[in-house]
């Protein structure tokens, strides 16, 4: 699949659209589940990511594994940006990308599923997620 059908798919409207940032924040928040979250943000990054990263290292890792890794090269290549910015190493965002990856397999593993609820109490939850492991790496940190 090429980059062009990817973002239909995950935004319902093509690459470029006027309403592509607002479907991806509509799809993404009101997701039932925190995997189904990043099924839906920022598809053109994501696109990338599962192209050159997740499946390279799926063909010879587990899926959990390279789903980890996934997510903390994706956590790390935002620090880099950070690091050419203020030209100082910090890394704040690998480790909390890397938390968000091993939440959604704790959340998919436990077959968390809040797709009942309203929209606005999906964003909630996902937001809190997002956030919440922010602030956890944060404190750690």
């Amino acid at each position: 699949m090429n980059l062009y059908n990817y973002v239909k798919r995950r935004n319902g409207v093509p690459l470029g659209h006027g309403k592509s940032l607002q479907n991806m924040l509509y799809r993404s928040l009101g997701s039932g589940t925190f995997a189904g979250f990043w099924r839906y943000w920022n598809p053109i990054w994501s696109f990338y990511l599962g192209k050159y990263i997740y499946k390279p290292l799926k063909s010879f890792l587990p899926s959990s594994l390279s789903l980890l890794i996934t997510f903390a090269a994706c956590g790390f290549m935002h620090d880099l940006a950070i690091i050419a910015l203020k030209n100082k190493f910090i890394l704040l965002l690998t480790p909390w990308f890397l938390l968000m990856g091993f939440l959604v397999l704790i959340t998919k593993i436990s077959q968390f599923n809040y797709s009942k609820y309203p929209w606005i109490v999906r964003a909630l939850i996902n937001i809190t997620f997002i956030f919440g492991s922010l602030l956890l790496v944060y404190q750690i940190r």
